[in-house]
């Protein structure tokens, strides 16, 4: 229970439906004496939100604390793939190595059958296998920030919000009278909050930005920047150059601390090579699907062979450190991790 209404529906949903219910929110981050922030995640209103709709539901509420878990497994990550040229996705990072991984260990400590979370999302039953499929409400769909799911996790766990629209969800809160009802979603990093990512890398990491240069697909010297943190794939404004025409990030090289600037048709991907491939169904196979590499993007026709998907038309800033998604319709078959694009 985060505090936001998705997850508040999602615990009334299964308590009205018969289940004993049990509300959990996760401490994932903190300040440097130990204190919860004031704003992004964790923050003091959000537990006391999810508690007191716990009470209102008369079911037991628990905060557990996994800032240590989230620290490691996150926000390092987070900053080492700003620092090394790479974009990341830290929600799915989160999902992978704190979420669903941590809590789905914990079940059986607390006597729990399954794990149940607010994601747009739906998951089914099918001759012995679970499915992950897409939201109904297309606009919020989570189920990209979930391909990393596989049997296991599916098989103990259940997405109650995932079969309704936002709408239906806030109504739902309203008639009960949650005050999360009209709660506004946050579109922050839960750990950046309101502030720039680059602000929260100065301040927790400023070693990462190494002084370089922005230099063109030739090679030629254009202008000195603070560091390779501060840029990501496809960036146009903030390059420090002034040219006469529109330059976009084409590539970041850390090595040298090089950022390469160049024309709009210069961002075009073909290929990219994946790692850390998970299936949902338990295994994958080589052919066509349809891949998604960014939260909200469109889905785009691909070949999947081994380690590489190549797309059918060229795709537009595609960077090292992005998740794809694969989909055969509406159903996820798995995610991987972009390590190279070409």
């Amino acid at each position: 229970m985060s505090g936001g209404v998705d997850s508040s529906v999602a615990a009334a949903l299964m308590s009205d439906a018969g289940h004993d219910v049990m509300g959990v929110t996760l401490k994932l981050w903190s300040g440097p004496n130990g204190e919860a922030p004031t704003a992004g995640c964790c923050t003091v209103s959000d537990a006391e939100d999810a508690r007191r709709v716990a009470a209102q539901l008369d079911i037991p509420y628990y905060v557990l604390d996994h800032t240590d878990d989230f620290r490691d497994g996150v926000v390092d990550r987070f900053v080492h793939d700003y620092a090394t040229g790479r974009t990341p996705n830290p929600c799915i990072e989160c999902n992978r190595t704190v979420k669903f991984d941590r809590l789905l260990s914990r079940l059986d400590d607390f006597g729990c059958d399954v794990l149940v979370t607010g994601h747009h999302a739906r998951s089914r039953e099918v001759d012995g296998h679970w499915q992950l499929l897409r939201g109904n409400d297309a606009a919020k769909d989570q189920s990209y920030v979930l391909s990393m799911l596989t049997q296991r996790e599916l098989s103990r766990t259940r997405f109650p919000v995932g079969e309704l629209t936002k709408q239906q969800v806030r109504e739902i809160a309203a008639e009960m009278g949650m005050r999360t009802a009209t709660k506004p979603e946050s579109m922050d990093i839960c750990f950046v909050g309101e502030r720039d990512y680059r602000g929260f890398l100065h301040d927790v990491a400023p070693q990462v930005f190494a002084p370089g240069w922005v230099v063109d697909s030739e090679g030629r010297e254009l202008a000195e920047h603070e560091g390779v943190a501060g840029f990501t794939i496809g960036q146009r404004r903030g390059l420090g150059v002034a040219l006469g025409e529109p330059r976009f990030v084409i590539r970041i090289e850390p090595g040298t601390s090089t950022v390469v600037v160049g024309r709009r048709d210069q961002l075009d991907i073909r290929r990219v090579g994946l790692e850390q491939l998970t299936w949902t169904r338990g295994s994958g196979a080589d052919g066509p699907v349809m891949a998604q590499y960014r939260a909200h993007g469109e889905k785009v026709p691909g070949w999947l062979t081994d380690s590489t998907l190549v797309f059918d038309e060229p795709q537009e800033a595609v960077a090292p450190g992005q998740t794809v998604a694969f989909y055969d319709g509406d159903a996820v078959l798995g995610g991987a991790l972009i390590v190279s694009t070409h």
